[in-house]
């Protein structure tokens, strides 16, 4: 059992704001026993995990981490595959699938700039996705034979580094826009930025949230690995 249920574990409990005692008690275990659950000392059998969801109102998939949406609505990594056949089947590739949370996640960005009231925010978001978007066409680009590069102005030998560069400062002033605080060639705003949490997400943005925190979670796999390796 993965680490993210001993810190989902702990969370839940300390959100709703009780003592690890109640919390033993409620669901039917030692406090000691909730405390090693919680500090990933042992791993718990299916009946604790089943009980746990159903005292803090989530889904399994929410406690084991293999979901970020408490419901368990959005797809993870390890149902990615799953969720590809399903698409398949009803006539959509997997390709189609990322394209869709890909673009429901941008989409969604936008909206929660919207909502702050920040257009500066909303412009920088544009920048740096638009550097991205640069930087894999130009990667696609490089990789045929035939291509001419001096249909760019920036050489390949150094677009990646400008392109990284100036998608750094876009993530320092992304920062700021989303704080109000200005800096960076920004202007000082009053700005409200929404709950972002991720029942909040679902609650606020029913149609847009599963794709990315689908997407959120895919990534965090990713990273997880990563931190797996040292």
């Amino acid at each position: 059992m993965t680490s993210d249920f001993a810190r989902t574990l702990a969370l839940l409990r300390r959100e709703k704001k009780i003592s690890q005692r109640t919390a033993a008690g409620d669901l039917g275990v030692s406090q000691a026993l909730l405390s090693h659950y919680e500090n990933g000392l042992r791993e718990p059998g299916l009946g604790f995990v089943v009980r746990a969801a159903d005292y803090y109102g989530v889904s399994c998939d929410y406690l084991l981490g293999r979901s970020m949406a408490r419901d368990g609505g959005a797809v993870s990594a390890v149902r990615m595959h799953e969720a590809a056949a399903e698409t398949e089947q009803a006539g959509e590739s997997i390709s189609a699938l990322h394209r869709k949370l890909i673009i429901n996640s941008s989409a969604l960005l936008f909206e929660i700039a919207e909502k702050a009231g920040s257009e500066q925010l909303s412009e920088e978001i544009a920048h740096y996705l638009s550097l991205a978007i640069y930087k894999v066409f130009r990667y696609l680009y490089a990789a045929d034979p035939g291509s001419v590069e001096e249909a760019f102005r920036t050489g390949n030998s150094q677009f990646d580094s400008l392109c990284n560069a100036r998608m750094s400062l876009s993530e320092l002033r992304i920062r700021a826009a989303a704080l109000g605080t200005g800096g960076y060639g920004l202007e000082k705003e009053e700005i409200t930025m929404p709950s972002l949490a991720p029942t909040d997400l679902v609650r606020n943005f029913p149609n847009l949230s599963p794709s990315i925190l689908s997407i959120l979670q895919t990534v965090a796999d990713d990273i997880a690995k990563l931190e797996n390796m040292q």
